[in-house]
């Protein structure tokens, strides 16, 4: 073979290796570029699902506040009154008291003030607790004031004598009543 020859061959042979590593080169580019679309694509996909995740927590938050603050709506309804319930309770006593020691008929002028009054209240939640004489205590509605000697086994541990009514105000305990109880002796 001719110098020439050789000379062209091996001018070729540098041309296949050069183009040859020029493809690897662009394969090994490629496949680079493919697999950051692939990290993008995914990329993109995480954080749409952490946008819908984060839109889904502050929709239920949302919701957590509209219950919660309609509840709180509903109990300041039902307990608005409270100042002034609590105000009127010693005067509620106070007329119990003049009936009692005056012995008033239902007829009687203060009697229809105290009817009039108590009504009124009852229609804006104030409830009466009922008698607890003769029951046992029972702390979520009743104070024991004082206890004395049981004037029967049968009366032990139970309610003798009431001091003080109790009232509720919207299912609530707005004042305890005030009782005495016979001794567990």
């Amino acid at each position: 073979m001719s110098k020439k020859k050789q000379a062209q061959q091996e001018v070729t042979e540098e041309t296949i290796q050069t183009e040859t590593v020029k493809t690897e080169e662009n394969t090994t580019s490629t496949e680079e570029s493919v697999k950051e679309e692939i990290k993008i694509e995914l990329t993109l996909e995480e954080q749409l699902a952490a946008e819908k995740d984060k839109n889904l927590r502050l929709f239920a938050e949302f919701e957590n506040f509209r219950r919660r603050n309609a509840k709180e709506r509903m109990e300041l309804f039902s307990t608005a009154n409270k100042d002034i319930m609590t105000i009127l309770l010693p005067i509620l006593d106070n007329f119990e008291r003049s009936i009692k020691a005056n012995n008033y008929s239902d007829e009687d002028g203060p009697v229809l003030i105290y009817k009039q009054l108590k009504a009124e209240l009852d229609k804006k939640g104030l409830k009466e607790i009922e008698d607890p004489n003769g029951k046992v205590l029972d702390t979520d509605f009743h104070e024991a004031i004082t206890n004395i000697p049981s004037p029967s086994k049968k009366m032990k541990g139970k309610i003798i004598d009431t001091i003080e009514k109790g009232y509720l105000l919207g299912g609530k305990v707005l004042r305890y009543a005030k009782v005495v109880v016979a001794n567990k002796d």
